[in-house]
């Protein structure tokens, strides 16, 4: 048996708790199977990148899942079958890894971005003796025009 990651995004305009359903009878795939699901989690309601079959949001739910071939094949048969279920992809793992997925965490609970380089420490005034309006003008040209 191996391990996989499986993501499957939902149609948008169905309830939290049908999302629940489905995703409890493709566990139910698996465990008939004699896999075993190691990690669920539901993702929430979140916005496409671009539209599926006219849904510009959808469900998304991550199971971690250890099975063998033949339960992974039917359990992708019935979710390409299945009308609520926009896109699903399933990899395969060397380890689930303990705790909350990254799209679990918190936003506060994330490693914070770091300074960027490429600005000065003018925190957010401007300082208008730095700019000239027209650099590459001579004194001359400037009080001409």
């Amino acid at each position: 048996m191996r391990l996989y990651e499986s993501v499957f995004i939902a149609r948008q305009d169905i309830t939290t708790a049908q999302v629940e359903t489905m995703a409890d009878e493709f566990a139910e795939i698996i465990t008939s199977a004699g896999g075993s699901i190691k990690k669920r989690e539901y993702w929430g309601l979140r916005a496409l990148a671009y539209r599926i079959k006219k849904n510009r949001k959808g469900h998304y739910t991550m199971f971690n899942i250890e099975t063998g071939s033949e339960a992974l094949r039917e359990y992708e048969r019935i979710m390409g079958l299945n009308e609520d279920v926009l896109r699903f992809l399933n990899i395969r793992i060397d380890e689930v890894i303990e705790g909350p997925s990254i799209m679990m965490q918190a936003k506060t609970e994330r490693p914070q971005r770091g300074a960027r380089d490429d600005r000065d420490d003018h925190d957010g005034e401007y300082d208008s003796t730095k700019i000239e309006a027209y650099p590459d003008q001579t004194s001359d040209e400037k009080s001409e025009g």
